[in-house]
């Protein structure tokens, strides 16, 4: 064979070669590129999960708040600006009263009364030992000691007689006209008094209850007052014929005091009456704990 023959058969072997590759090698580069998308998307799909929370707020039914009622706060009784204890200065010192809701109308009245100044200055202007102190006549205010004792603010108030209060040793009570002239028994508008008394025996007690009886068939004394009378001390005699609207919670002594101070006597003078004048200034008390 020539030269130039043996160079055209091996041109023709390399052609047929180049003409006899496989499908598969073909088709490999669209395969791979699939392949890579749908491993994209699935990636992205994984990705997308792996990002939301496991509670999707959107996705989620959430219950409306219940709303909630304020807490209720009382309030204090200086907000209020009501009390029932009052603060009573004197030169012996001081007495706190408390007031009773039992009898609203003296009770209301004493609040008017010192929010308006009314009790400020005047005297205890008639004072007895073992029995009581009274004071709050405007009229002690002046320089006349005769007049003391028959003034006020110009009304009375109407009795409210409670037989559970009695006249027992700090018992704050209404003083008012003899029932001759005062029949429906009303209070003095401002003057009152508080108890001093003294102690009882159970004679004692008897003779009262007989004697009050002559006003009042039903009068009797209750055992657990008895036992009070008998050994704090009181005025059981005054029972049922006075309004009782408030006690003392403390000064007792201070009660004795003015009680055991000197008073006048009957010569020309008001009987009575202390020597040295003991007058007084009231003031709420709005947080005043027992």
């Amino acid at each position: 064979m020539s030269r130039k023959a043996s160079l055209l058969f091996v041109f023709a072997l390399a052609l047929i070669a180049a003409c006899g590759q496989p499908a598969s090698e073909q088709s490999a580069e669209p395969a791979q590129a699939d392949a890579l998308q749908e491993e994209s998307a699935q990636s992205e799909s994984e990705q997308a999960a792996s990002v939301l929370p496991e509670s999707d707020p959107a996705n989620t039914i959430q219950e409306e708040p219940v709303p909630t009622e304020p807490a209720q706060v009382e309030p204090t009784q200086a907000q209020t600006g009501v009390t029932n204890f009052y603060e009573i200065t004197t030169p012996q010192g001081r007495m706190v009263v408390r007031l009773f809701d039992e009898t609203p109308g003296h009770r209301d009245n004493f609040r008017k009364l010192v929010g308006e100044g009314v009790l400020d200055s005047t005297l205890f202007h008639r004072v007895m030992n073992q029995f009581m102190i009274q004071g709050g006549d405007p009229n002690s205010k002046d320089d006349d000691p005769y007049n003391d004792g028959l003034g006020g603010p110009g009304y009375q108030i109407s009795a409210e007689l409670d037989s559970k209060f009695f006249h027992k040793r700090g018992a704050l009570a209404a003083a008012r006209q003899p029932d001759q002239v005062n029949p429906e028994r009303e209070s003095s508008g401002s003057q009152f008094y508080i108890v001093h008394g003294r102690i009882w025996t159970e004679e004692d007690l008897v003779q009262i209850e007989q004697q009050s009886r002559q006003r009042d068939p039903s009068f009797t004394i209750p055992p657990e007052q008895r036992a009070v009378y008998t050994s704090l001390g009181g005025a059981p005699h005054l029972d049922g014929a006075y309004t009782i609207f408030g006690e003392l919670v403390e000064g007792l002594d201070v009660l004795n005091a003015i009680a055991t101070t000197q008073t006048t006597g009957r010569n020309g003078q008001p009987a009575n009456r202390p020597l040295a004048d003991v007058p007084m200034t009231v003031r709420p008390l709005f947080n005043y704990a027992l």
